[in-house]
């Protein structure tokens, strides 16, 4: 019998009407339901499940089918209907039993996070309209989202690996990956990365999710060690950057999601560095969803996790997180202790004797000013809108403008700092000035498919006509951005 999936007891056992729901609507007798759940958990590998119409009765009766049972009839459905059916859909799953897809403490495992980076990659692929998982999904935060991360600390013992094959002799068998195709994996990677800088997350989020969903594949098939260690290192990068592109264009639970699912990745992958950088990307979006606490320990479990192997520039980046975390919870000293750190450490980025990977490639000079220029910013509006910190941000930021204005490359970070110099100028009550910047920074902002930069924009724009709405340059500047950002456009 346990070849056939069978999973819960039959105790309290009631007719599970959900899944009765979908499978009346689908129109499938027993049988070809049955012939399809076969199918596909041969295509999986997954050749003991063998299913028959009595196995479906009951499980629509109320027995709950062991994995991967749950998922391949996730599959089924969904491509039945057009619509993404979840496993909790369906009634098949008890959320606490095993991960729901809007947890964040997942199990610490190779197969089960390749699982889930395909479950949810292809539930993000499936529906079209934008946002479909912002119903499914809620952020979490606060020790619900520290302690399951802390865990990346804990070392995963190390199973005995097959012996690797001899290219020389070993014929390539099917699945297995050459290296020029994982080399083209890694530049695809590193070419969805320019196009995110340059366009903003909302052009090609579908295609790097698509990208990560084949990538998910490839390790669901037998690899060599070294090949899979390398494979989760591209899935680590793509999700990262799926959640990045997810966080730009407003979709945050979505964000999250990849974050956590790229940090479980990056630990298979035994890069502490790509994990470091995951968890800085997280702590970002706390900021920015004004949980300054939990970016600040997502940021010192970063700097703790990598502390023996992370670069310079990499180590420089984390102590300017750790900037922007202080200042948000208004604590001056630390903040600017965390801005010297990040200025003397990058200081040394050039003399690191090895190459910096790609994904730390976009914190240059100018990136430094700005995030040390952003954080004294922030700290001017913590502090009741100090001209003082205001002070302290304006010659870090027009150092940031003038390197990005150069830099073709990163549109979407010039924006962000033009729209960073307004906000200085309007703390100092220069609306004149203020006005300038923000006008620049709507004509890049056309470029970049950023709701984060629109949304910027708009609050800029707002705060010059709440403390200046009566001169003539703000007047002007609402105008343009109703032509220019109109709040119905669709930003992803």
């Amino acid at each position: 019998m346990g070849g056939n999936g069978g999973g819960g007891t039959n105790a309290d056992k009631r007719p599970n009407d959900l899944l009765g729901s979908w499978f009346v609507r689908s129109g499938w007798s027993k049988g070809e339901l049955a012939r399809q759940v076969n199918r596909r958990a041969r295509q999986l590998g997954a050749n003991h499940i063998s299913t028959d119409t009595s196995r479906v009765r009951r499980w629509l009766d109320g027995e709950n089918p062991r994995e991967p049972i749950p998922r391949i009839l996730s599959e089924l459905f969904s491509e039945r209907f057009g619509c993404v059916v979840s496993v909790e859909d369906l009634g098949l799953r008890v959320a606490r039993q095993s991960p729901s897809a809007s947890g964040v403490d997942l199990p610490w495992t190779g197969p089960q996070t390749v699982a889930l980076l395909s479950e949810f990659s292809r539930s993000d692929l499936m529906l079209a309209r934008r946002g479909f998982l912002g119903t499914s999904l809620g952020l979490s935060a606060g020790p619900a989202l520290i302690e399951p991360m802390q865990r990346w600390l804990v070392p995963t013992p190390s199973s005995p690996a097959p012996p690797e094959p001899d290219p020389l002799h070993e014929p390539r068998r099917p699945g297995r990956l050459s290296r020029p195709e994982l080399e083209l994996l890694e530049s695809t990677t590193k070419m969805f990365r320019q196009w995110d800088a340059q366009c903003g997350g909302g052009l090609r989020r579908k295609a790097v999710v698509g990208q990560l969903h084949e990538v998910t594949d490839l390790l669901q098939e037998p690899q060599p060690e070294n090949t899979t260690r390398k494979l989760f290192k591209v899935a680590a990068e793509l999700a990262e950057l799926a959640g990045w592109m997810s966080y730009d264009v407003g979709l945050q639970p979505t964000a999250q999601k990849y974050f956590v699912l790229a940090l479980h990745a990056a630990k298979e992958a035994g890069d502490k560095p790509l994990g470091s950088y995951v968890l800085s990307s997280m702590s970002r979006q706390m900021i920015h969803l004004g949980r300054p606490d939990d970016a600040l320990e997502l940021v010192h479990l970063a700097q703790y996790g990598s502390r023996d192997c992370a670069s310079p520039r990499t180590q420089s980046m984390l102590y300017a997180m750790e900037a922007r975390a202080y200042a948000n919870m208004g604590q001056p000293g630390k903040c600017k202790r965390a801005v010297r750190m990040a200025e003397d450490t990058f200081a040394d980025a050039d003399d690191w004797d090895e190459p910096d990977p790609d994904w730390i490639r976009f914190f240059s000079e100018a990136e430094l000013h700005g995030e040390n220029s952003h954080s004294f910013r922030d700290l001017a509006y913590v502090a009741g809108r100090s001209p003082t910190y205001a002070s302290l941000a304006q010659p870090l930021m027009e150092r940031a403008v003038d390197l990005f204005a150069k830099d073709g490359e990163h549109q979407r970070s010039y924006a962000l700092n033009l729209i960073g110099m307004a906000t200085v100028h309007l703390l100092q009550r220069e609306p004149e000035r203020g006005s300038a910047y923000a006008s620049q920074a709507m004509e890049t902002a056309r470029k970049v498919r950023s709701e984060r930069v629109n949304t910027r924009i708009r609050k800029t724009v707002g705060a010059a006509v709440r403390d200046f709405g009566d001169l003539s340059v703000v007047v002007d500047l609402t105008e343009q951005l109703a032509v220019d950002l109109p709040e119905s456009a669709d930003a992803g």
